[in-house]
């Protein structure tokens, strides 16, 4: 297991995160250029070596309700690729449908081979799983940053 401080290095040793102190002399590091809502890569980073790495979509590690993985035990190799993998995800950027005046319908998938579907239906943009229902947004932003911290990306095919 390595120490706080062993970790606190490896993570500064990303650039793009940015360190921000919390209570309990808990640390955050953020990603600003997130395409995502979520901006936390490592969540309460704790003295005791605790601590948190969002890894929602990341295929091989189970999550919470919040998406994050708790990195207690990792080895330096182990959080460096996690780490990456976070940024990565946060960082992709999404097409934004802006017409809807030509929208019909849009495929979503994630890692696992699942397919989501988005349609939009009488001004409200509708998330299909096969055939039944599975979330209705005002706008396509809100479906869009759904399926992104549900793990799909956009499929062009």
């Amino acid at each position: 297991m390595l120490t706080f401080e062993q970790k606190l290095e490896i993570i500064q040793s990303f650039p793009q995160l940015i360190r921000k102190d919390v209570s309990l002399k808990r640390v955050n590091f953020q990603y600003e250029e997130s395409q995502s809502d979520k901006k936390n890569v490592v969540y309460h980073l704790h003295p005791n070596g605790n601590g948190f790495v969002y890894a929602k979509g990341i295929k091989g590690y189970k999550t919470d309700d919040k998406g994050m993985v708790n990195i207690r035990e990792f080895g330096e190799d182990e959080l460096r690729g996690l780490i990456n993998k976070s940024i990565e995800i946060l960082g992709r950027e999404y097409e934004i449908e802006t017409s809807t005046e030509e929208f019909e319908e849009e495929r979503w998938a994630n890692d696992e081979g699942h397919s989501l579907h988005v349609v939009l239906e009488d001004d409200m943009w509708n998330v299909y799983a096969g055939k039944n229902l599975d979330g209705t947004f005002p706008s396509y932003n809100e479906a869009k940053q759904y399926l992104m911290e549900e793990g799909f990306r956009k499929r062009y095919y």
